[in-house]
Order: C-alpha cells, then sequence, then structure tokens
C-alpha cells in the first residue's frame, strides 16, 4: 500500500479496531442470519414476511467482512475511506432504522425467548458500534494531514461511465426505500414488511457511497478493502437468492434490475482486482515520480 511518507492523513487505532470489531460480529451474525436463511425459516430482531430479507442482510454483512478485515493493515485514511464511509452508513443508518421501528422489534412485541434476546443483543450491540463509528470517524477526520500522496492507478476512462451508473442506482434504490418504504417496498421482488424495506434500504445506500466514492477516488490502489467488499457481497447475495428462488418473482423487472446490479457490483469488485495486479507492483515507483514532479522531498 502507499507509504505513510509520502503525505495524507495517517489512519487512527480507533477506525482500524472498529473495523476489526464490525467484521467479527458480521461474520457471526451475518453467518447466522444468512444460515437460517437458506433452510427457509425466518430470523431477525424483528418479523419478516419473507426469510429473504434477513437473509441478504446477513449476505452483506458476511460479504463486507474481508474487507473489513484489511483495513488494519493500512496506514493512511485515503487507503480505506471508500469503505469505511459506507460502513459508517450502514451502522448509523441501521441503528436509527431500529430505534425508529422499535415497536416492531421482538423484545417489544414478545415472542419466544431466542428471537427476544437476539433482538436485544442486536439493539444493544449495533448501539455501541454507531456511538463508536461517530466518535472514531469523528477523531479520523479531526487528525491533523499532509496533502495526499499521488494516485497511482487512475480508474481506466471506459470504467467511469458504468460505475457512475451503477454508483446511482444503488444510490437511488437506497434513498428510496429508506425515506418512502411503503412506496418503494412495491419495487423489491419479495414481500418485505416497512423495517425490512428500511434496513435492504440502509444497505442498498451504503453500496451506492462506496461505489461512487470510488469512482470520486480515482485510484485503484486506494480501493483495496472496497475491491474485497465488492464482490464479497455480491457473491453472498447471490447465494441467498439462489436458495430463497421461490420466495422471489424472478419475471419481474426489478428481479432482473436485481441481478443487473448484483453483476455489477461482481465485476466492477474483480475488474478493479484484475486492472491493479500487474500493475500494484510499480506503485510506488509511480508514486515517487508524481512526488519528483511537485517538487515534493521523499
Amino acid at each position: 500500500m502507499t507509504d505513510a511518507s509520502e503525505g495524507g492523513r495517517p489512519l487512527t487505532a480507533g477506525v482500524a479496531i472498529l473495523a476489526t470489531t464490525v467484521a467479527v460480529v458480521s461474520l457471526l451474525v451475518g453467518g447466522l442470519l444468512a444460515a437460517v436463511s437458506l433452510t427457509g425459516h425466518v430470523f431477525g430482531a424483528w418479523p419478516s414476511p419473507e426469510s429473504v430479507s434477513p437473509g441478504l442482510i446477513g449476505a452483506a454483512m458476511l460479504g463486507t467482512a474481508p474487507g473489513l478485515f484489511t483495513v488494519g493493515r493500512a496506514r493512511l485514511w485515503e487507503e480505506v475511506r471508500t469503505l469505511v464511509h459506507p460502513l459508517g452508513i450502514v451502522l448509523v443508518g441501521l441503528f436509527a432504522v431500529t430505534l425508529l421501528n422499535a415497536g416492531r422489534l421482538y423484545i417489544a412485541r414478545g415472542g419466544s425467548i431466542v428471537p427476544v434476546l437476539f433482538s436485544l443483543g442486536w439493539l444493544f450491540t449495533l448501539g455501541l458500534l454507531c456511538v463508536a463509528a461517530l466518535i472514531t470517524l469523528t477523531w479520523q477526520h479531526l487528525t491533523p494531514a499532509d496533502p495526499p500522496p499521488p494516485r497511482t492507478t487512475p480508474l481506466p476512462g471506459w470504467s467511469k461511465p458504468p460505475l457512475a451508473v451503477l454508483g446511482s442506482a444503488w444510490l437511488g434504490i437506497g434513498a428510496g426505500l429508506l425515506t418512502r418504504p411503503g412506496f418503494w417496498a412495491d419495487f423489491v421482488p419479495w414481500t418485505v414488511n416497512r423495517v425490512d424495506a428500511q434496513a435492504l434500504g440502509v444497505w442498498a445506500l451504503a453500496l451506492g457511497v462506496g461505489v461512487l466514492g470510488a469512482l470520486a477516488e480515482d485510484d485503484l490502489d486506494r480501493t483495496r478493502p472496497a475491491l474485497l467488499a465488492l464482490p464479497g457481497t455480491a457473491i453472498a447475495t447471490a447465494v441467498v437468492l439462489a436458495f430463497r428462488a421461490s420466495s422471489v418473482h424472478w419475471s419481474s423487472g426489478p428481479a432482473l434490475g436485481l441481478v443487473c446490479m448484483l453483476t455489477g457490483l461482481l465485476l466492477a469488485g474483480a475488474g478493479g482486482r484484475l486492472l491493479l495486479g500487474p500493475v500494484s507492483g510499480d506503485r510506488h515507483a509511480v508514486a515517487a515520480a508524481g512526488a519528483v514532479r511537485r517538487g515534493t522531498p521523499r
């Protein structure tokens, strides 16, 4: 990765610890939600009409975990912000959705002991992680920074229009599900309730911000963690959808759109890794050349 001596904002220990902690929680909780969904049973912090929605939430958690584990190896904030900013959106957004729909949780509605305890743990853990994210990200942005290092591996020009379309699609759908779940829930190709729609909207919004953030970053070398999270999320989501295919209205337009958007995530991540591979060994030389052109001491 980029040498910290080249400038930029140093990555704080708080962000690294937060990312690792969320990765561990994502593996445990996301794995549980996805595994139960694959069996066709509904399990989560709130009742859902179908097992697809909690399964997809779990799949998204599983898919992003590998990228989060790599955050701690970075030296600069610029190297991880395309993944950490969406992480903050997910933590704050899911906690806000949970609080706004607190009366729909099992802990408020009652039920068997396992989902009630799970909903209590969901609310408590998510609240702690949300507070930790707000503190650590605020501290990260207040950390003194030098001018950022030069870009070493810009995005190919041909990739930018598709990425803009992909990011805008996820961002728009996420914003719609989050702010007007009653209307946009009809565009989800399986049955969802208000909480499902808003929770899925948070994840869609975060994916959109991540893709558009990578586009704005315009440097594959700075998007390494995100390049792991995008295909991981697409693959984990596809597995859940494949197992619960009978619950999805595949003949509908939204289903076709979802397949295209998931394919876009997979291609964006895999394509980025492929493009990054052959040039990653020369990135320090490129950075050094850029520093010399600017007259910056190394």
